[in-house]
């Protein structure tokens, strides 16, 4: 095994990522305290971080695992942790499964401290992060993803957070949700092309470029209006409409995935991450609105 900084181990994880699993978690807390729930507030920050490396090891297995598919290769964007030759597909699965080690003994440890809940939740989110491979390459990766980015984490955190599982969280699924397998989709109509030759079957595949662009316009618009509606129905406070400062970052993006029918992948380039960066500022501005409600 070669020597690497650790800058290159965590950059192995696509730490751009990050915001997809860490931002249900806060977004949940602060709506619970919205809503006047005694939050425990350690337990929290432990989930957060539980959370993120499970999302760290979910990526690095699904690295390892489409390099050896031959989805992932010399030509291709994704993996170049291991296409660009810095890592070894073997060091990659060990990073997988020493980060998936770690988040189990950590999940086990916040079980002591909270409940059998957690139990369920942790195994959940380990069966789709073990399993995500085979989800994507049967067309049912988006399914894996809205469950392990944002059903669980947010259900799971209503538990360790007040004690009992809060289903109301889950008015903040659709939001979180959709623009979370955003990231996956925009990848996966990049990488069509790529993906059908290594025989793959994902989602994007499944139905098309032009309907694939449509659905990804989808996921960047409906939240927003999913929380206009939300505000008028009064199930988020009016401050909520802060998120629509993200709207740019947002309309961009689907701009780049109806370029990419005419302009082909080098259109999206880039923009999983402008999605990721795209989930971090909404997310954030949904969270400051529960917190300045509950305290203005």
């Amino acid at each position: 095994m070669r020597n690497h900084s650790i800058k290159q181990w965590v950059l192995a994880t696509r730490p751009w990522s990050f915001p997809a699993s860490a931002m249900p978690v806060l977004v949940a807390v602060a709506y619970l305290f919205w809503r006047g729930y005694e939050i425990n507030w350690l337990v929290s920050l432990w989930t957060l971080l539980n959370v993120v490396v499970f999302h760290a090891a979910g990526n690095t297995w699904s690295d390892y695992f489409d390099y050896k598919k031959g989805v992932d290769r010399e030509d291709t964007v994704g993996g170049v942790s291991i296409t660009g030759g810095e890592f070894s597909a073997g060091e990659i699965r060990v990073l997988a499964m020493a980060l998936l080690s770690v988040a189990v003994l950590s999940g086990l440890l916040l079980l002591c401290f909270t409940g059998l809940p957690v139990l369920y939740f942790g195994m959940a989110g380990a069966f789709f992060t073990i399993l995500y491979p085979w989800f994507k390459y049967h067309a049912l990766g988006d399914v894996d993803i809205f469950f392990t980015y944002s059903l669980l984490p947010l259900l799971g955190t209503s538990y360790v957070a007040t004690g009992e599982v809060v289903f109301e969280v889950l008015w903040l699924s659709v939001p979180i949700g959709l623009i979370t397998v955003g990231i996956l989709h925009i990848n996966n109509m990049r990488d069509i092309t790529p993906d059908s030759r290594a025989g793959i079957k994902t989602f994007a595949m499944l139905v098309g470029r032009k309907v694939s662009a449509v659905l990804y316009n989808m996921e960047m618009i409906i939240p927003f209006v999913w929380v206009v509606v939300g505000v008028l129905c009064g199930l988020f406070p009016l401050w909520s409409l802060l998120v629509l400062l993200a709207l740019k970052p947002a309309v961009d993006n689907a701009r780049k995935a109806v370029a990419y029918l005419s302009q082909g992948g080098k259109a999206l380039v880039g923009v999983d991450e402008g999605t990721a960066m795209l989930q971090l500022m909404f997310s954030l501005l949904f969270t400051v609105s529960f917190f300045m409600a509950a305290f203005l």
